[in-house]
């Protein structure tokens, strides 16, 4: 169907598909409410979209390299619900997206999920090179997957999984450019154990929730679609990065939703997370 462009965009709240009623043109809060304060020096704000998944990931990675004032209380934000929308979430982030961490040792606050990875990297100390060239390549694919990713999920996901009519032209679009970008990882992680070399660092973290989730088929339902089994190298990436224990533990922090055994709504302490993967290991009689 051919769209007759009005001369001025006027907004029709009905428009937007699974995400109509949040959707809006505007900036701000929408109504009061105070955001919860844990024990923990870090309060963490999320739901384990893939953007949420990179920082209880990372969280997890620095407790389990010995860093405990990586400690933290992640609340989960109900973005169906508009929970972003609070006058305490947007104090936080005036963008209203999450993940949003508030840092209680300085009063940072931090958000966009690249810049938390950053800042904590650069607070522990930790999963970033101290090499220039070798950091400055770390950083290169960080930002890669902020630049790329909006193609991945806001252009062919929500196109092939959420937009109300199934459009040819948008979805052929955005599945070359996400092939595309499957072959740019492919073709990088053919002589490299990680995406920055043979490091582990922020930038695996950062693109597995969206690209090692893809082709494990893990969001959007699309595997055969985009013959994602043909990308042999980022499969051999993803499996890795994906199997490690912190990926295990960080992947289930503020899921609300999937197979409740792989929920954890809240955490506030390393045992919350312990009960889950055991339950998940050791089926219920």
């Amino acid at each position: 169907m051919t769209y007759d462009l009005p001369k001025k965009w006027t907004w029709d709240t009905d428009n937007g598909g699974r995400f109509a009623n949040i959707n809006r043109p505007n900036s701000g809060f929408t109504h009061e409410k105070k955001l919860p304060i844990g024990k923990h020096p870090l309060q963490l704000h999320s739901r384990a979209t893939p953007n949420g998944v990179k920082v209880t990931v990372m969280l997890e990675e620095l407790l389990a390299a010995g860093h405990s004032g990586a400690e933290y209380d992640a609340w989960l934000i109900d973005i169906q619900k508009g929970d972003q929308f609070s006058s305490g979430f947007v104090e936080i982030n005036p963008n209203s997206k999450i993940p949003a961490l508030y840092d209680t040792t300085n009063g940072s606050r931090v958000f966009e999920s690249g810049a938390i990875l950053l800042y904590l990297s650069e607070k522990f100390n930790a999963f970033l090179p101290k090499n220039l060239t070798k950091r400055t390549e770390a950083l290169n694919w960080l930002f890669w997957l902020h630049g790329s990713a909006p193609y991945l999920g806001g252009g062919f996901g929500h196109f092939y999984s959420y937009a109300p009519e199934k459009l040819k032209y948008p979805i052929d679009r955005f599945t070359m450019e996400t092939k595309r970008q499957l072959d740019v990882l492919d073709k990088n992680l053919t002589n490299r154990e990680f995406l920055a070399g043979d490091e582990y660092t922020i930038a695996d973290i950062a693109c597995a929730p969206w690209y090692g989730a893809l082709v494990q088929g893990t969001i959007y339902n699309a595997a055969e679609f985009l013959d994602v089994s043909s990308y042999k190298n980022v499969n051999r990436w993803a499996n890795a990065v994906m199997s490690r224990p912190a990926y295990l533990r960080g992947e289930i922090v503020n899921r609300a939703s999937g197979e409740l055994s792989g929920q954890l709504h809240e955490r506030h302490g390393s045992n919350d997370i312990d009960i889950k993967i055991e339950a998940k290991i050791i089926p219920e009689k």
